[in-house]
């Protein structure tokens, strides 16, 4: 691991892993106090800390790293966005768009089948990175070094998917095969059409929830310190530097499993027809 990647690794680390253990703390005891009288209060309350800690990786990308992401959609689908419930399905071509989500077939029938009656929307996510960028690798992140992202977003209704669940399936399926279509396109024209690019600036709410977990962290660990001998004696300092170690270890791990590189997309072959049936082959079988 670089040094450079390193010093900033172990600060974030530490925010990421106390706000975490705070957060799930407080996650823990609203399960125990108010779920068994409101699941639906306890649900939005859990839902927003969790947002809490997500939007500390949504601070990383934009205003740490610099990540400039470029949306490809619709206007309509635009004024949408954030507003319906959704079910998103994406590809993996990168080290970050695992952020996004992805969907293989059998997992994409059963959220359907799942969430047909409340959700409304399936957001189409297509993720590529043009010719004059690097990737955003997660270590490129940390270290501060920005990247461009194209997102092009396709919104299909809920409603006009089919009941089947082989014939869901094979919808996905083609979903993806015409992801892989644009994903061409996008690399011999290196955009999705400049006609349907849209402004989304950065989040200035990821930013003050990072501001606020630093502000509370830094004042917490200043009184920590000043009433006790943590760091005054050896086997203080020894607990907080092999503490410090553990951190960076496993941020170390979080940026080994999300290399792109590691992973083994499943990959689509062309339909084949068994007794008059169509089938599609995937990785080979």
């Amino acid at each position: 691991m670089a040094f450079a990647a390193a010093a900033v690794i172990v600060p974030v680390g530490v925010l990421f892993f106390i706000s975490g253990l705070v957060t799930n703390a407080i996650q823990a005891t609203c399960y125990v106090v108010i779920r068994p009288f409101s699941k639906s209060t306890y649900r939005r309350i859990n839902r927003l800390f969790a947002e809490l800690l997500w939007l500390e990786l949504v601070w990383l990308i934009d205003w740490w790293a610099g990540v400039k992401v470029q949306l490809y959609t619709d206007p309509e689908t635009f004024k949408l966005m954030g507003k319906e419930h959704a079910l998103l399905i994406s590809n993996h071509r990168s080290d970050i768009d695992w952020v996004v989500g992805w969907v293989l077939a059998q997992g994409f029938v059963t959220a359907v089948n799942h969430m047909r009656s409340f959700v409304p929307a399936i957001y189409e996510v297509t993720v590529a990175i043009p010719k004059s960028s690097p990737a955003p690798t997660m270590l490129r992140i940390f270290k501060g070094q920005p990247s461009v992202v194209h997102i092009h977003l396709k919104r299909h209704m809920m409603k006009d998917l089919p009941e089947n669940d082989d014939d869901i399936a094979q919808w996905c399926r083609d979903v993806f095969v015409a992801k892989d279509k644009l994903l061409d396109k996008h690399i011999a024209e290196d955009s999705f059409g400049e006609e349907q690019l849209q402004n989304i600036g950065r989040p200035v709410k990821s930013l003050v929830v990072v501001v606020s977990w630093a502000c509370l962290l830094i004042v917490g660990a200043i009184k920590l310190f000043q009433s006790s001998a943590l760091l005054s004696s050896w086997k203080g300092i020894t607990v907080s530097a092999t503490l410090l170690a553990v951190i960076t270890i496993l941020m170390q791990i979080l940026i080994n499993f999300t290399q792109s590189e590691r992973s083994t997309p499943a990959k689509v072959a062309p339909a084949k027809r068994q007794n008059g049936k169509k089938v599609v082959v995937e990785n080979g079988q």
